[in-house]
């Protein structure tokens, strides 16, 4: 089977592709960026299966090979801004039947959401009018639609997470009482791939669901028992949307236009219209219990394939983002710090790629915590995201308010770009050089100001660099 699948970088789109890798099925993988994919995760067997081609479906449609059995559409646009996404989702799913019309396609598949209200908030809306798209098109449609989705690394479970791990008493508005029917990541890839070519489900929508409906109060009470935390929450319906909205955004490691978006969502109920497509696609589905369990062990296990923190839509980032991997030379401040190993290259290079997250930064962690805390009250990302595993970085990699332009142990470099909000442009590079016989640690921050604002930001942060690039430094190479 060949496949046409978008979001291969994304957070389902991942899962999915390693299946289908697996299977052993060609797959054309339309990317934004080729340096987002992470070839390393795969053989060289499988990556002659795979064939990349960079597309961004907001401006072009490229052409693809003819012979295509099953396209997947997996792209969403709900990141992008409030009140303002639903136009981009309808010009992308225009231009991917623009792109699918000459092929000899057999099969769309669309992952929307649960929308069963009569009156529903602009994302489900929004993916409602994506499908009606998308089934325009000659080539038949079949459509999931999911509620909250659980898995490592998933925006839902990371939100629960974040809610009851550190709010022992919580005071949150009425939509707590909407219910839902959670559903594993397991339980969607499974789905996704079993309804490839069935004519029996061409042109027809399925909700799909766990076997557990829920108030989103139930789902957090149910995850605190699993962690054996005692939780209170208290329900009040004066919390506008826009208050609930900076709530999550300042507890949860989600941007504040996922959290608008994502509570206007959560006035609608979330559960399927019965069907027994699980039945007949011999899927058993997953309590919520089950899936806790199983994201557990995966996030121990260091197993956490891909995480929504990790997209470029979940803030304002530039999509081209990777193609500032060549740091400036002029019109920049520097701060460059050079130290002679005394340990092994091998041990100073694992240290630098656990940087960040849970394992802070080696120097002034209550420094770096201010800095992400007051990024945060201007919209930024602040350090709440953390990484998507706490000893791997890959390209692309959410880390705190940086993301990863390179990484790569074997030529001895990290370079990450600052995400916060600044007025000007930031590198942090960490590299070793071997010089006669001897092996160094570089350590370059790199600032590119914008005006004189800019300058000035250099200026005033200069005294908080002095004290915490050469004690940093000085920490990840000490023996």
């Amino acid at each position: 089977m060949k496949v046409l699948l978008t979001g291969s970088t994304g957070y389902i789109g991942r899962r999915l592709l390693e299946i289908l890798v697996i299977q052993e099925h060609e797959i054309i993988c339309l990317v934004r960026n080729k340096k987002r994919f992470d070839q390393e995760d795969f053989t060289e067997k499988q990556l002659s299966k795979i064939t990349l081609i960079e597309c961004d479906l907001l401006e072009s449609t490229p052409s693809i090979p003819k012979d295509i059995d099953v396209a997947y559409y997996l792209v969403h646009s709900l990141n992008l801004v409030y009140k303002g996404f639903k136009s981009a989702e309808q010009i992308a799913a225009k231009n991917f039947i623009q792109l699918l019309s000459p092929s000899n396609c057999r099969q769309i598949i669309y992952l929307g959401g649960i929308a069963n209200d009569t009156k529903l908030s602009e994302h489900l809306d929004s993916r409602k009018s994506v499908e009606s798209i998308l089934s325009k098109s000659a080539i038949p449609l079949t459509v999931l639609r999911a509620g909250i989705i659980i898995g490592s690394g998933s925006g839902s479970f990371e939100i629960i997470r974040g809610l009851v791990e550190k709010l022992p008493i919580m005071v949150t508005p009425k939509w707590l009482q909407s219910k839902s029917q959670p559903l594993g990541i397991r339980n969607v890839v499974e789905f996704l791939y079993k309804v490839a070519l069935k004519e029996n489900l061409y042109g027809k929508i399925f909700d799909i669901g766990g076997p557990d409906i829920m108030t989103y109060k139930e789902i957090l009470h149910a995850y605190a028992k699993k962690r054996g935390l005692k939780r209170y929450i208290i329900t009040l319906p004066v919390l506008t949307p826009r208050l609930s909205s900076w709530w999550l955004f300042f507890v949860t490691g989600t941007s504040f236009t996922l959290a608008r978006n994502l509570i206007d969502s959560l006035v609608n109920d979330a559960v399927c219209k019965k069907n027994d497509l699980s039945n007949q696609l011999g899927i058993q589905l997953l309590n919520y219990e089950t899936c806790l369990d199983n994201t557990f062990h995966r996030i121990r296990d260091n197993q956490t394939v891909s995480s929504w923190k990790d997209s470029i839509d979940t803030t304002s980032i530039e999509s081209t983002f990777l193609n500032k991997n060549i740091v400036p030379k002029y019109g920049c401040f520097k701060d460059i710090q050079k130290i002679t190993l005394l340990s092994s290259p091998h041990i100073v290079l694992d240290r630098i790629w656990d940087i960040g997250g849970n394992n802070g930064w080696y120097f002034g962690n209550t420094l770096w915590q201010i800095r992400g805390f007051l990024d945060q009250l201007i919209g930024g990302v602040g350090l709440r995201r953390g990484r998507r595993d706490p000893h791997q970085l890959k390209t692309g990699d959410a880390l705190d308010f940086w993301r990863v332009l390179f990484a790569n142990k074997k030529d001895q470099k990290l370079l990450l770009y600052a995400e916060m909000k600044l007025p000007g442009e930031a590198w942090l590079e960490f590299k070793l050089i071997h010089i006669e016989g001897k092996a160094q640690l570089v350590q370059t921050a790199t600032f590119r100001p914008k005006g004189i604002t800019g300058r000035l930001y250099w200026y005033l942060m200069w005294p908080f660099h002095k004290i915490i690039f050469p004690k940093m430094a000085k920490n990840i190479v000490k023996v």
